[in-house]
């Protein structure tokens, strides 16, 4: 099974560059989009064929929002974790003994959200707690995190130290999250640096290399040895983001 996480930094734009033919080339089994900035009715959905999909935006026009395409039908469908449920950050879907979470967590950008973000990553962390101590089913939990957890995942690790992505609040926050039971899937096969997942669009940082790995698939630990491969597709660019693949028997 592969599955693909990817921030397409407005859907409607990506699909305009591109987006369902990329698709049709990758054939995901699962796809998870973040920052689809549309509703539901503002998207073609007919040109995802093959797809069963869900979603779930923001109730802000033309912001935030999340959504799942799946080649199997999905059940037990999610939205939100009880904070900020009107940015439509969050969706989970079930398929046999695997649950899916699909999290795009806010950008601290600006000085006024970074409680909002620090608020979200803990009623995150409760709510995966909660999961891990009921549900039966294994999970994966893939998405634009906006935190790059160890240096090795930013470009600039002395500069950025002070800036929210990077913030040790944040970085313990990931190592917490990690410690419940999770691979970082990618780390588990890469562990070399200069690998990114996002880049500013200013001063040429695509080109340069100066990036992010804010992206992630963390994978239950009961799966390690289903795990056949993880990487992040450079070549595709119809955003600041591109997607993170995990291949994986299920």
């Amino acid at each position: 099974m592969k599955i693909i996480s990817y921030n397409v930094n407005g859907i409607r734009s990506a699909i305009n560059k591109g987006l369902v033919e990329w698709i049709n080339s990758a054939n995901p089994d699962v796809l998870c989009i973040q920052e689809i900035k549309a509703y539901k009715d503002q998207i073609n959905l007919n040109l995802f064929k093959g797809y069963y999909h869900y979603w779930f935006s923001a109730k802000k026009k033309g912001y935030s929002g999340v959504g799942i395409l799946s080649k199997k039908k999905l059940h037990n469908i999610k939205y939100g974790i009880g904070y900020i449920d009107c940015e439509g950050r969050v969706i989970q879907a079930d398929f046999d003994q695997i649950s899916i979470i699909n999290i795009y967590i806010p950008a601290g950008s600006m000085e006024s959200r970074v409680q909002i973000k620090l608020n979200f990553m803990k009623y995150f962390i409760r709510y995966i707690m909660e999961f891990k101590k009921y549900a039966k089913k294994k999970l994966i939990i893939c998405g634009d995190y906006n935190i790059c957890h160890k240096e090795i995942d930013i470009y600039d690790p002395i500069f950025n130290a002070s800036i929210s992505g990077f913030l040790p609040i944040e970085r313990e926050w990931m190592t917490k999250l990690i410690n419940l039971g999770f691979i970082d899937s990618f780390r588990f096969f890469i562990k070399d640096p200069y690998h990114y997942s996002w880049w500013s669009y200013r001063g040429n940082a695509r080109f340069k290399n100066k990036g992010w790995r804010i992206d992630y698939n963390m994978v239950d630990n009961t799966l390690k040895n289903q795990m056949n491969k993880a990487s992040i597709l450079y070549e595709v660019q119809y955003s600041d983001h591109c997607p993170v693949m995990l291949d994986i028997n299920l």
